[in-house]
C-alpha cells in the first residue's frame, strides 16, 4: 500500500484555494474512487487519466485506487485535477520520484494522448500559488495568460511526459513569465472629434471621466447618445498593472474566455436590454461573473435603459454603492468585484421624439408616465449626472469644424484631474464617503447657500445632495480650484435634469 500527495488548486470566484490530492493504492478488485465533493467533470477524469497514462507507456495500477480531494467541503469543478491525479498515481506506484514533488503545484486537463489542454482561470491559480514557496506547472496553452504575473516560479508544459521528465531531472520546462508582456492592442479607436455638436454632453462626459461619475443621456434617436458613450474609454486613464490583472482575472473565469493580447484594454460592456438579472450581476452553478463584474475598472453601458427588465435594473443598486456583488447559493457564496462606471441612455418617451424640433411626439401623457415609471426613484437617485441631448440641426451636421478637440487632449485633462484627486485623497471623487466628502469638498459660503436653496426647492434626497457635491468637486478640480465656488455648484445642478423635471411635473398637478 502506497500513498502520494500532490498539490493543486480549485477555483472559487476569483480566488484559487489550495487543494491536496491524496492518492492511495491498495490490493483488491480494480476500482477507482474519487472523493472530496467532485463535480461530474472531475469524476470523469479517471477515464481521461487512465488513457493518458497508458498511452504514455506508463502502467496503470490494477488494484483498488482511492483519490481524495481535500478539503472535502470545497466543491471541485473543471479539468484542473487531471494532471495532479495522474502524477499522484505515478508517484504512488513509484513510476516517478516522489521525494521532492511536494515542492510543486500542478493544474491541467489531460487529453487521452497525455497532451495538456488549456484550463480556465489560470490567472487566479497563479495569484494563489504566488503566495506559497511552491513552483506551479500549467499547460503551455495558458503560457501567455500565466506570464502576465511577475513570477519566476511558473512553468509551462505541453505533455504529461514533459512533466514526468522534469520531475526526474531529465529536462527543463519553459518559464511562463516574460518581461515583454503582450501589448495593449485596442481592436478599434473611437475619437471624440467624430461627434459633431452636443458640446454640453461632451463637457459632461469629460466631468464624468475625471471623477468616475455615473451618467444618463436623455434624448431623441440619432442625437449621439451611444456614440458619445462608446468614446468614454478613449478619455479614461489607462489601467495600471494591478487593475489590469484584476480585470483579466475576472475575464479568465468567465464564459467569454481570455485574450492575453487585450489584457490592458479598459472594459466596455454593452449588454442587450433583454439581459436577465443573472446576466447582469452573475450567477449559475458554479457562479460566474455577470456584466457588472466583467466591467470592473471599466464602463457598463446600458442603452435603451427603460427597456431593461425592472428587476434586473434594481439589482444594480447595491453594487453601485458597495463596488462588489455577493452571490449566495445553497452550496456557494462568492463575492465578485464590481467597481464599474455606469453610463446609460434612453429616449424621452416611447416614440422617442418628445422635445424634438423635427418630428412631433405622438405619445399621450399616460404613455410617457408609464414609460418613465419603469425606472425607480432609488436607481435614478444613484446616477450622478442626467444629461439632456437635443436633436441636431442639419446645418451643424453638414458644417466642417476646424480643429475639433480629439480624445487625446481631453484624456490629458482627465489624467491630470485624476492625479490631483489621488494625491489629495487616494481615490476618485465618486468613491468618497460622507465623512471624507466633508473634509475634501469645502464649499464657499455662496455655494453652500445656493445648494441649500436648491435642496428646499427641488426636495433633493440626502444621497442626491452628496452626489451634487461630488460632481461639483470634480468640476472644481478640473480648474484646480480648492474651494467649490458658486459656478461649480450651478453646473452640477444643471446635470440633475430628472430631479428638476419631476419637481415641475408634481407642481403642475
Amino acid at each position: 500500500m502506497t500513498l502520494a500527495i500532490i498539490y493543486t488548486r480549485a477555483t472559487c470566484g476569483i480566488s484559487a484555494p489550495l487543494v491536496t490530492v491524496e492518492v492511495h493504492t491498495a490490493r483488491g478488485l480494480p476500482k477507482v474512487n474519487i472523493v472530496g465533493l467532485p463535480a461530474a467533470v472531475v469524476k470523469e477524469s479517471k477515464d481521461r487519466v487512465r488513457s493518458a497514462i497508458l498511452n504514455t507507456q506508463f502502467e496503470f495500477p490494477r488494484g483498488r485506487l482511492t483519490i481524495n480531494l481535500a478539503p472535502a467541503d470545497l466543491p471541485k469543478e473543471g479539468g484542473y485535477f487531471d494532471l495532479p491525479i495522474a502524477l499522484g498515481i505515478l508517484a504512488a506506484t513509484k513510476q516517478i520520484p516522489a521525494h521532492h514533488i511536494a515542492e510543486y503545484e500542478f493544474v491541467g486537463e489531460l487529453a487521452l494522448s497525455g497532451e495538456l489542454r488549456s484550463i480556465r482561470a489560470v490567472l487566479a491559480v497563479v495569484l494563489g500559488a504566488k503566495t506559497t514557496k511552491r513552483t506551479l506547472i500549467v499547460p503551455k496553452a495558458n503560457k501567455l495568460e500565466a506570464g502576465l504575473i511577475d513570477s519566476q516560479k511558473v512553468f509551462a508544459a505541453n505533455h504529461l511526459l514533459e512533466v514526468c521528465a522534469f520531475l526526474k531531472g531529465q529536462q527543463t520546462l519553459e518559464l511562463c513569465f516574460d518581461h515583454n508582456k503582450p501589448p495593449n492592442l485596442s481592436p478599434f479607436s473611437l475619437d471624440l472629434n467624430e461627434v459633431k455638436g452636443q458640446f454640453q454632453a461632451k463637457r459632461a462626459l469629460e466631468i464624468a471621466a475625471a471623477g468616475k461619475h455615473s451618467m444618463l443621456f436623455i434624448g431623441p434617436p440619432g442625437t449621439g447618445k451611444t456614440m458619445l458613450a462608446s468614446r468614454l474609454t478613449g478619455i479614461l486613464p489607462d489601467l495600471n498593472d494591478e487593475q489590469a490583472i484584476e480585470t483579466a482575472a475576472i475575464t479568465s473565469i468567465s464564459n467569454k474566455g481570455f485574450d492575453a493580447m487585450q489584457w490592458r484594454n479598459i472594459p466596455f460592456r454593452s449588454p442587450h436590454h433583454s439581459a436577465s438579472p443573472i446576466a447582469l450581476v452573475g450567477g449559475g452553478r458554479p457562479p460566474r461573473p455577470g456584466e457588472i463584474s466583467l466591467s470592473h475598472h471599466g464602463v457598463l453601458f446600458l442603452d435603451e435603459l427603460p427597456e431593461f427588465n425592472r428587476h434586473a435594473l434594481e439589482c444594480l443598486r447595491e453594487p453601485l454603492e458597495s463596488g462588489c456583488i455577493t452571490i449566495s447559493r445553497a452550496t456557494y457564496q462568492v463575492t465578485f468585484p464590481a467597481l464599474f462606471q455606469l453610463i446609460a441612455a434612453m429616449n424621452p418617451c416611447p416614440c422617442g421624439f418628445a422635445g424634438s424640433h423635427q418630428i412631433a411626439c405622438i405619445c399621450t401623457q399616460e404613455q410617457v408616465q408609464r414609460y418613465w415609471s419603469k425606472l425607480s426613484g432609488p436607481l435614478l437617485d444613484r446616477i450622478d449626472m442626467q444629461i439632456e441631448m437635443p436633436s441636431l440641426n442639419p446645418q451643424i451636421l453638414s458644417k466642417i469644424v476646424d480643429n475639433p478637440e480629439p480624445s487625446q487632449i481631453v484624456k490629458k485633462r482627465v489624467i491630470k484631474t485624476r492625479q490631483f484627486q489621488l494625491q489629495r485623497q487616494q481615490k476618485c471623487n465618486q468613491d468618497l464617503s460622507t465623512i471624507e466628502l466633508q473634509k475634501m469638498a469645502e464649499l464657499s459660503q455662496d455655494a453652500n447657500e445656493l445648494l441649500h436653496q436648491s435642496m428646499e426647492k427641488f426636495n433633493f434626497s440626502a444621497r442626491t445632495y452628496h452626489r451634487i457635491i461630488k460632481v461639483a468637486r470634480t468640476i472644481a478640480d478640473l480648474v484646480e480650484s480648492h474651494p467649490i465656488e458658486v459656478n461649480h455648484v450651478q453646473e452640477a445642478l444643471m446635470y440633475r435634469k430628472l430631479d428638476r423635471s419631476i419637481f415641475v411635473q408634481k407642481k403642475s398637478r
